[in-house]
């Protein structure tokens, strides 16, 4: 099968079940010529589940006018802050610690609910990446 040939590779972060045609899935749909609804109805069935969670999204744009999409779920530092009940991570994350401590049970719910957007199967390869994001807002893991 021929590829078609891609005109943009765009990304950009949505709540689940809220896509509309106003800005920024509008203005950045528009002006590749493409058809919003097209994406807008079909990802607002699809993350209905998830409703309000802020979601990244991928979309493939062809130069024939159609598109392809796909969600890469919460940003890893989202269900950090999430889990900890934190507003935001270190300024310093090298001299300034956050008070709360990431446990293993926790670590390993985030690694499994980020394990189908990485490029590994090993759900241990995936706590090492987290655990380096955590640590780089300044959030140490217990154990």
């Amino acid at each position: 099968m021929a590829t078609k040939p891609v005109k943009a590779n765009l990304k950009m972060r949505i709540k689940a079940g809220q896509a509309s045609a106003a800005p920024p899935v509008g203005s950045t749909l528009g002006q590749h010529g493409v058809n919003m609804m097209d994406f807008i109805n079909p990802f607002n069935e699809a993350t209905r589940d998830r409703m309000g969670q802020n979601l990244t999204v991928h979309i493939t744009v062809y130069t024939d006018r159609t598109m392809d999409w796909r969600v890469v779920g919460m940003p890893t530092d989202d269900l950090i802050r999430e889990k900890l009940g934190i507003a935001k991570g270190s300024g310093k994350p090298n001299s300034e610690k956050i008070a709360k401590k990431l446990n293993q049970t926790q670590l390993q719910e985030i690694a499994e609910a980020k394990a189908s957007d990485m490029n590994t199967d090993n759900i241990e390869s995936v706590k090492k990446m987290v655990a380096g994001t955590a640590r780089s807002m300044g959030v140490e893991i217990e154990g």
